[in-house]
C-alpha cells in the first residue's frame, strides 16, 4: 500500500459523510404539499428493499438509467416524512429530489395552495405541478394521482434556491421517469 492510499481512503470517507449530511437537503417548505399524518401510530422506517406487502418503495421508482437521465449521481435514501415512505437523492452543490408514497391521500386529499397548481397530466395519470413562481425559491413538485386514496409526490430543490423553472423541468422528468412503474 502506497503513502498515498490512506489519503484516498479519508478522502473517500469525507466525501460519503458530506454526502450523508447534505442527504436531508433538496426539502423545504416551499413548493410542497402538506401531506396530511397518518391516523395511529406511525410504520418503522422502511429499508430500501422491496417491501410487496406494503406498497411500492420509493426508492425503486428511479433505477440506474432513470438516475442518469435526471442527472442523479448518487444513490436514495429511505426515510419517512409524515407517515408516508421517502425516498431521497442529493446531488451535491446542485439538486435535491424526494420522491414520497403516500397510499392514504388521493391528490384530491392533499392540501395545495391554488395559486402554486397547476393540472397536468403525467403518462395517462392525473398531476398537479406546484410551483410558487413569485416566490422564485427554486423549489418545485409534481404529484401524481395513484388510484382515488394514494399518491406519489416528487419535490425538487436547488441548492442555491433559485431558478424555479429549472426545479419544475426536473420534478417533471422525474415524474415521467418514476409515473410506469406505478401500479
Amino acid at each position: 500500500m502506497s503513502a498515498a492510499d490512506p489519503v484516498k481512503s479519508r478522502l473517500a470517507a469525507l466525501g460519503l459523510l458530506g454526502v450523508l449530511a447534505v442527504s436531508a437537503c433538496g426539502q423545504g417548505p416551499a413548493g410542497q404539499a402538506r401531506i396530511p399524518a397518518a391516523d395511529g401510530p406511525a410504520p418503522a422506517p422502511s429499508s430500501s428493499a422491496p417491501a410487496p406487502d406494503r406498497g411500492v418503495d420509493p426508492c425503486t421508482l428511479l433505477d440506474p438509467s432513470d438516475r442518469s437521465t435526471a442527472g442523479i449521481n448518487v444513490l436514495g435514501v429511505a426515510k419517512e416524512i409524515n407517515g408516508a415512505r421517502a425516498c431521497d437523492w442529493t446531488v451535491p452543490a446542485t439538486f435535491g429530489v424526494t420522491i414520497t408514497v403516500d397510499e392514504k391521500n388521493g391528490l384530491a386529499d392533499l392540501e395545495v395552495a391554488r395559486k402554486t397548481a397547476t393540472r397536468t397530466k403525467v403518462g395517462g395519470r392525473d398531476a398537479l405541478k406546484v410551483a410558487d413562481k413569485k416566490a422564485a425559491d427554486g423549489t418545485c413538485a409534481v404529484l401524481l394521482g395513484m388510484g382515488e386514496k394514494a399518491s406519489v409526490q416528487i419535490d425538487v430543490s436547488n441548492t442555491n434556491f433559485t431558478d424555479t423553472s429549472l426545479a419544475c423541468e426536473r420534478a417533471v422528468t422525474v415524474a415521467g421517469l418514476a409515473e410506469p412503474k406505478l401500479p
